[in-house]
């Protein structure tokens, strides 16, 4: 009847397999019990036997279109560490017209005892449990009983979801390794989808098929495309430091609706869009062109840039304003019911709070853009199709003069022009209203730099005493004040350091440019430290890295096939200036080090100068790019070994004879 149409972008291998189909519930096999490890990956605490799922588009009860999707999976628990995989979560949306579904879940634990029985425990249905998560989400829990080393674990579930537009994608890849993985799709011909796959991993498995009037509906009939994929021997994910959302890397398959026909009328509607038919869908709005209207805020904002002497000091009149006017409720979206609603209950999402800074920057006459954002959780946007849903945050673009600002009011501890390290994930798309929207980098501007200066002398009871003064600025200073703000005075704060400093006793305290989020965040402590007893020994030593000395690697992986994302670059500065006692001199000292990474990605340096009894080291650590590729991540490993090394170095200096 209609002219099918499935275009698969990445093409891999074809074999010929038998059309898919789910495994029996409840099915195990002796050897599967009694395994004590994964031969793939000794190190595992658990794997995955087998992992089936489908997508179905049909008819439902209510006489709509659902999307039916049955999950089914059974995994071997190894040991103990692997007991968190027995709590299970089941996330579905619940809000306004949009609610899933979750109904026929099935669980089981099989396992063998100390004799060889084989015993079998099926989930008791009573010891299920539905919780909200926000206003958009809620999700089904339950753990497995009876769970053990060795066991079985085995659940299943159907998941109905209203409509055809937020097909479900499939993650082949996970945390533990996993046998087999496999989902199966079936789609009408009245839907057209893009398939797309995601990751570094080869399906061992693909097939498409034709299934002849598997879709009907009042009178109206057409044949369904059944595409089935496969996967084997699958490794974990591994996730180190420095990484965005890990379904960045996953493999995976995703589905982008294309086009769709509606049965009854024959009437095409295109859903794959390009950046002009969404530009204009979010310029007309309500949620969000009609939000950041000119003028919409000016009556709230006259008292507020009163007395401004320039644009840079309005705007960050207006930013602190919004910042202090409306608190953040934790909800990420993209969208505004109303800005002025949420300016008048002092509460409100992202896109209330930075909607309505952007609203209030252009009353205040601030040219500024609303900028959509995926945040790194989130992973990162598919360029090739735009689809406005994939971003879940909008931050605001303030232009003043030659220079740009991004800002973010939801957190009213973030300097004007600082993004929070959630936003900064590769690019945001900026919505203009002048022009066409565009790409732009969300982090070519900020840095974070700590700089700490100690000075102490020895004295003869073997205490060391002086001062340790810390300037933090850029984002070191916003991580810093937030930990401050946690308590509630400086004086608890300085307490709890001080009971977590070992060794380290502080007599006094003080902050300069708490309050001031623009400045560099200084703390100086006088202290005393205990670092020997008493000085009876003619040599001794002593490790100068008193503060934050490097012990553990974060790189261990032979080697990553993703960047490595520190958000933005940074600068960590450390010098002690040490007096020792008369009588005493330097015998030896750590090595001094230069050692660059390639492509001017940073660099580690120390120094040491000494005369008499006073001695100075310095401690340099650099990175100047916020994103490092995987070919880079061997010297980024090698680096930080060489540094753990070096600031395990000690100095040793003696009694003059």
């Amino acid at each position: 009847m209609y002219k099918f149409l499935f275009n698969l972008l990445v093409i891999i291998c074809m074999a010929t397999f038998s059309q898919a189909q789910d495994f029996p519930f409840g099915s195990f096999t002796v050897d599967e019990l009694q395994q004590t490890n994964y031969k793939n990956d000794t190190s595992a605490h658990a794997y995955v036997i087998k992992e089936f799922g489908s997508t179905k588009l049909d008819m439902g009860n209510n006489d709509r279109i659902n999307m039916f999707y049955k999950y089914h999976v059974k995994i071997k628990i190894l040991d103990a560490k692997a007991f968190d995989k027995g709590t299970i979560s089941i996330p579905f949306r619940s809000y306004d017209d949009v609610i899933e579904d979750v109904s026929d879940i099935k669980a089981l634990t099989t396992y063998m005892e100390d004799g060889g029985a084989v015993k079998k425990t099926e989930l008791d249905k009573s010891k299920i449990y539905t919780t909200t998560i926000n206003k958009y989400w809620k999700e089904i829990k339950f753990a497995m009983p009876n769970l053990r080393k060795g066991c079985i674990i085995e659940y299943s579930y159907t998941k109905i979801i209203p409509g055809f537009y937020s097909f479900p994608s499939w993650e082949f890849q996970s945390d533990i390794p996993k046998m087999y993985s496999e989902y199966e799709a079936h789609i009408p011909a009245f839907w057209t989808y893009t398939a797309m796959m995601r990751g570094s991993l080869k399906l061992t498995k693909s097939k498409a098929d034709i299934e002849k009037e598997c879709f009907s509906s009042r009178g109206s009939k057409c044949d369904c495309s059944f595409l089935s994929y496969g996967m084997a021997d699958i490794p974990a994910m591994v996730e180190e430091d420095y990484m965005t959302a890990p379904k960045n890397f996953l493999s995976a398959v995703y589905f982008n609706l294309q086009e769709w026909v509606n049965p009854y009328t024959g009437v095409k509607q295109r859903e794959t869009k390009e950046w002009a038919d969404i530009d204009y869908n979010l310029k007309h709005a309500d949620y969000f062109g009609s939000q950041i209207k000119k003028n919409l805020l000016k009556p709230y904002l006259l008292p507020v840039i009163a007395g401004a002497k320039d644009d840079l000091s309005k705007a960050i009149a207006v930013y602190q304003y919004i910042q202090k006017n409306i608190k953040w409720n934790q909800i990420r979206s993209t969208g505004s019911e109303s800005v002025k609603k949420a300016l008048e209950s002092h509460s409100g999402d992202v896109a209330d709070i930075n909607l309505a800074l952007v609203a209030a920057l252009n009353s205040a006459g601030i040219k500024t853009d609303a900028v959509l954002v995926s945040t790194r959780d989130n992973g990162i946007v598919n360029r090739l199709y735009p689809v406005e849903r994939e971003f879940n945050y909008v931050i605001a673009k303030a232009t003043i003069g030659s220079d740009d600002y991004l800002l973010d009011a939801t957190d009213p501890m973030l300097p004007f022009g600082t993004l929070p390290m959630r936003c900064l994930n590769d690019q945001g798309r900026v919505i203009s209203f002048d022009k066409p929207s565009y790409w732009m980098d969300l982090n070519n501007k900020q840095r974070k730099a700590t700089t700490s200066s100690l000075d102490l002398t020895l004295e003869s009871n073997g205490k060391l005493k002086g001062t340790i003064t810390t300037y933090s600025s850029g984002y070191d200073g916003y991580l810093k004040r937030l930990a401050i703000k946690k308590f509630n005075s400086t004086d608890e704060y300085v307490e709890n350091l001080d009971e977590r400093l070992t060794h380290v006793k502080i007599l006094k305290s003080d902050f300069t440019n708490l309050d001031s989020l623009d400045k560099p965040l200084a703390e100086k402590y006088d202290v005393e430290i205990d670092l020997y007893n008493g000085l009876n020994h003619d040599r001794m030593a002593f490790n100068p890295m008193l503060l934050d000395r490097m012990v553990v690697n974060p790189f261990k992986l032979t080697e990553r096939a993703y960047p490595v994302d520190r958000g933005m670059p940074s600068s960590d500065r450390y010098t002690i200036t040490m007096h020792l006692p008369a009588g005493y001199s330097i015998e030896s000292a750590p090595q001094q080090a230069n050692i660059g990474l390639p492509n001017k990605g940073g660099r580690f340096m120390t120094d040491f100068s000494g005369e008499g009894n006073n001695f100075v080291y310095s401690n340099v650590i650099q990175f100047d790019k916020a994103i490092y590729a995987p070919e880079e991540y061997p010297f980024l490993k090698e680096l930080y070994n060489k540094i753990i090394a070096s600031e395990k170095a000690e100095i040793v200096f003696k009694k003059k004879s």
